[in-house]
């Protein structure tokens, strides 16, 4: 392979480019992951708290 044949392959160049966009589709998901944990988990609470107040058979 010659010098000129090296430096034009942009084979590596690709497969900087697919990891930059996984790690930042994975840096997202992180991101909207533990914005919504805490939501969540405090509407899970409120229902296991009205749930916990109905008798059964009534």
């Amino acid at each position: 392979m010659s010098l000129k044949a090296y430096i034009s392959d942009e084979d590596g160049a690709v497969t900087v480019d697919w990891v930059v966009l996984t790690a930042a589709i994975v840096a997202l998901g992180m991101l909207v992951l533990t914005t919504l944990a805490g939501p969540t988990t405090n509407v899970g609470d409120d229902i296991a708290s009205q749930l916990g107040t109905i008798t059964p058979g009534s």
